[in-house]
């Protein structure tokens, strides 16, 4: 997968998650999944500028203490689920909390990995 190149916590924990061996790509929210359906563009199009910001969601604790990233992970055939889940977990976690320790604001970091689905391998002619 590509990186993005961004320097959000968004972008920081999509990029660790994509980094994992086994995660296909990540799955955007319901909510903008169906926003894509009812925008005005194609719908091939449409899904390749989907951000894979769209598959994080990063929320501030509601007291202030620190950040809850939620990860929605699509998986590539013939891995387990609980491993990879696992490791998404930790390689987003140590990239949040690093990335938030370099920009001069150490917090707590809590993270939830979904796995959304399975994609099949495609096989090639």
């Amino acid at each position: 997968m590509a990186a993005t190149g961004s320097t959000s916590p968004l972008g920081v924990a999509a990029e660790a998650a994509l980094a994992v061996p086994g995660v296909a790509g990540l799955q955007p929210r319901l909510a903008r999944c169906l926003a894509a359906v009812v925008s005005p563009t194609r719908p091939e199009t449409t899904a390749e500028r989907t951000p894979p910001e769209a598959g994080v969601r990063a929320d501030r604790m509601p007291d202030g203490s620190g950040w809850h990233i939620e990860v929605r992970c699509v998986l590539a055939e013939g891995h387990r689920a609980l491993d990879i889940a696992r490791n998404v977990h930790d390689q987003v976690r140590a990239a949040v909390i690093s990335h938030l320790a370099a920009h001069g604001a150490p917090e707590p970091v809590t993270v939830t990995v979904t796995v959304t689905r399975i994609a099949a391998q495609q096989q090639r002619s």
